[in-house]
């Protein structure tokens, strides 16, 4: 009992909060005893319920969290495929973009959760309770939603393909503009006036009657607010970064390695290059602004984790390299080659890859909104999951590559070749298209192509 009462002051020891109550970054040890044992962790939390907890882009995949205490817990780009997740508490959670797969969630509690555009493919969701939940965008292929209570959830956007809502509550729900709905099995489904439809519509009993549901009449209310920020959030959590000690020590000792250097010396070796980018983003960019002339070849290096938001890598030899998990917001690396190089769950949002060598890249679930990705190389690259809402994508060459996934909802596509890519449950929504974009069968798009999409068609001269 009191080794258990230690590791559970530890973990409570390990979470720092802000005035404004939101989280600090998470430490290894408080996810390493989450995965050991539930009981411990739901001590811990039980003792101190209104805190917010931080696991951003934690790796829970095939975890045994079956009654884990997650209410108030930021798990945004969490991956959670194949969580036991049975009977777990995640009311008023921050799962966004979170994979959540093939989990078993049976009587889990998401009342309140933030589900933007996660991906729960093929989960089983039996007895759920996602009252009030938010799953903007989120893709629902093959959920088994049975006798769940979705009663005033925002399911717009979503795609329902053979989604199973069999005597599920859908009063008051949102499902405008869901895509598959008549693929999906409503069978004794709860429908009222309150319901809206994919056409933005009301729900009738007719329509209800026509998808086999229950259509039940209740008093007119106002539609939910879905456009408010979820429950609970970290500062900018789209880029925060795990700091952890050894990353400490290494940039200590670059310190200590870069103490002799000129940021103005026109001759640079490669580990000191890497040296000065870890070290000092600012630093580094004054002296490429400086020393134009200094060419940058990094190749195979690590910058595994580090933090290089806004970094001047244009141009840069970087073939092999590894920036996994790393922050590469608004970075320049047009023109780079990145062949073979590894951005796996990187923040790249708004980065810069016009012209990019990137065959054969590793883009998964890598994190692009805004990102200008225009006649950039992207040859048999790997795109599974990416975020690449709203990218620029015009003239790219993604022969080859695997967009298994990926989302790019307002991307533009005009003129890029996708012959031989793999697009299954790709995300087209409101992308832009042209006559000149180059499907996977080798022939150009259409506008019958496009709306099937979902996407905007466009003539190009």
């Amino acid at each position: 009992m009191k080794n258990r009462n230690l590791k559970s002051a530890l973990f409570l020891a390990i979470f720092s909060f802000t005035v404004s109550g939101t989280a600090s970054a998470f430490d290894p040890e408080s996810l390493a005893l989450l995965k050991k044992s539930v009981s411990e962790w739901n001590a811990a939390r039980n003792a101190h319920p209104d805190q917010t907890i931080d696991l951003l882009k934690a790796n829970l995949e095939d975890a045994k969290l079956q009654g884990a205490n997650l209410s108030r817990t930021v798990l945004v780009r969490a991956e959670l495929s194949g969580a036991d997740l049975n009977s777990a508490d995640l009311k008023n959670s921050n799962l966004k973009m979170a994979f959540i797969k093939k989990s078993d969630m049976k009587a889990c509690d998401l009342s309140g959760a933030y589900l933007v555009k996660a991906n729960l493919k093929n989960s089983f969701m039996k007895n759920a309770v996602l009252k009030g939940a938010n799953l903007h965008g989120a893709n629902l292929r093959w959920v088994k939603l049975e006798n769940a209570d979705l009663s005033m959830a925002n399911l717009s956007n979503t795609v329902l393909f053979e989604a199973n809502f069999e005597n599920a509550d859908l009063r008051g729900a949102n499902l405008a503009a869901a895509l598959f709905i008549d693929q999906a099995n409503l069978n004794g489904a709860l429908i009222s006036n309150n319901t809206i439809l994919p056409s933005g519509q009301k729900a009738t009993s007719s329509w209800s009657a026509l998808h086999n549901a229950r259509f039940q009449r209740e008093e007119e209310i106002t539609a939910a607010n879905y456009d408010l920020p979820p429950a609970v959030d970290l500062d900018n959590s789209e880029s925060q970064e795990l700091m952890t000690t050894d990353k400490q020590e290494r940039k200590h000792r670059n310190r200590k390695e870069n103490a002799s250097g000129g940021e103005k010396s026109a001759k640079i070796t490669d580990s000191k290059q890497q040296a000065m980018i870890i070290e000092d983003v600012e630093s580094w960019n004054r002296m490429r602004s400086t020393n134009p002339e200094v060419a940058v070849s990094l190749k195979e290096e690590k910058f595994t984790e580090y933090k290089l938001p806004g970094v001047n890598l244009q141009h840069a030899e970087l073939t092999g390299t590894s920036f996994e998990d790393a922050n590469l917001d608004n970075s320049n690396l047009a023109g780079a080659v990145l062949i073979g190089s590894n951005f796996q769950k990187a923040d790249m949002k708004g980065a810069q890859l016009q012209g990019a060598n990137l065959q054969n890249a590793n883009f998964d679930r890598t994190f692009m909104k805004g990102a200008n990705l225009s006649n950039a190389d992207l040859t048999k690259a790997v795109l599974f999951g990416a975020m690449l809402e709203g990218a620029n994508l015009s003239g790219a060459n993604l022969q080859d590559a695997s967009l298994f996934e990926a989302d790019l909802e307002e991307a533009n596509l005009s003129g890029a070749n996708l012959k031989g890519a793999n697009i299954n449950d790709t995300n087209f929504n409101n992308a832009t298209i042209s006559s000149s974009t180059i499907l996977p069968d080798g022939k150009q798009a259409t506008k019958n192509w496009a709306a099937m999409k979902q996407a905007k068609f466009v003539e190009t001269k």
